[in-house]
């Protein structure tokens, strides 16, 4: 096999690693079911951008608040915010992310 073959299927290889490792998350389970979120001034609609709502996170062994933020549109699909769904005794965090 000559070098530069080799170097290209090294490089292939990588990039197929990398690529599948971003999309890997941590599922994210907390004991207790959040707190009510809290009200948040929604700032005026903005062209472009879908607004992503506060939530409660879980770390360290309880919910921490994160404020509301923007999200940078993708024509033709609908920004879906993260958000906790019961699981069992426990709940688990499902992640924003955006769907056709």
């Amino acid at each position: 096999m000559n070098m530069q073959k080799l170097v290209r299927m090294l490089a292939a290889g990588v990039a197929a690693l990398s690529t599948s490792a971003a999309f890997a998350q941590a599922v994210i389970v907390a004991p207790i079911a959040p707190p009510a979120a809290r009200v948040e001034v929604v700032p005026p609609p903005r062209a472009g951008y879908a607004w992503d709502p506060g939530h409660w996170r879980w770390a360290g062994g309880r919910y921490v608040w994160g404020a509301g933020h923007w999200q940078t549109m993708h024509p033709g699909y609908r920004w879906v915010p993260g958000h906790w769904v019961a699981h069992g005794p426990n709940w688990r965090w499902v992640p924003a992310h955006w769907v056709r």
